[in-house]
């Protein structure tokens, strides 16, 4: 466990590193550059034409430090769900797996649970540290010490909680994300507002655009920021989804595949 921490740990630093320097050279590259010669072009059309009015360009929305700032945290917060999702399908292709072959109508006894459990311990170190090995054996154990089939559902279920809890306590970081990003929207909307205000005696004397530039600054960080929250928080919700669904199968799978071919010598 503590080596899969730092792993993930490893990774989120090194995707943060790699995300920042990609997304920033496109910025430097495409981004700013278009952006300059769209204003550039709607100033010459607006001293040209009187009856010009400026059409919204993508680039101009998406070009500040704010924008910028957001995409790589949206970045960011895919690579770990990503990260997250890979390893939640790889537990899932256990559940295709028979790890215990107990045929219908054959009972496991107390004495039966070192041979079943050996055949779990030969298992290779990785998937041994996985959800539903972690699950069978732990059961198989409890069974062979208590001899006791309630005992064994209990230590199963609460496996299972334990593990759900561990799950959603990982998100954390994810679910920071999803509130840092719109967070930097409105900080990228408090400087605009803020360079507007201190354009006001422009304004006054008849000179608008610096004022609408900078209004502009503050509107277009916000609505990007917003937009990336909504489409972060559906796939966090749909990633949580994912994980709740995986402990609910593995409990689903101990049940029906162990626990109910369990029979003590004194049970019926």
């Amino acid at each position: 466990m503590r080596r899969t921490f730092f792993t993930e740990l490893l990774f989120q630093v090194f995707a943060l590193i790699v995300l920042v320097i990609l997304v920033h050279a496109y910025y430097v590259t495409t981004v700013r550059p278009n952006a300059t010669a769209v204003l550039e072009e709607q100033a010459l059309r607006i001293q040209q034409e009187e009856n010009y009015t400026p059409e919204r360009s993508f680039w101009v929305l998406i070009r500040d430090i704010e924008q910028e700032s957001c995409f790589i945290l949206m970045f960011w917060a895919f690579a770990i769900m990503g990260y997250k999702a890979v390893f939640m399908f790889n537990e899932r292709k256990l559940l295709q797996h028979e790890f215990l072959p107990v045929q219908e109508g054959v009972r496991i006894l107390p004495e039966d649970t070192r041979e079943y459990g050996r055949a779990m311990e030969s298992l290779p170190e990785r998937i041994r540290g996985m959800l539903l090995p972690r699950v069978l054996l732990s059961s198989l154990e409890r069974f062979g010490s208590t001899r006791n089939v309630q005992d064994v559902s209990s230590v199963a279920n609460s496996l299972c909680e334990a593990e759900a809890e561990r799950l959603e306590s990982e998100l954390s970081m994810i679910r920071y994300i999803a509130w840092a990003i719109p967070s930097v929207g409105f900080i990228g909307t408090v400087r605009g507002i803020g360079q507007a205000l201190g354009e006001a005696q422009r304004a006054v004397e008849g000179d608008i655009a610096g004022v609408t530039e900078n209004l502009g600054v503050a509107f277009n960080s916000t609505f990007i920021a917003l937009l990336i929250s909504i489409v972060v928080m559906f796939l966090v919700h749909q990633l949580q989804l994912f994980q709740e669904r995986l402990v609910f199968d593995t409990q689903t799978y101990v049940d029906h595949n162990l626990i109910r071919h369990m029979r003590s010598r004194g049970a019926a």
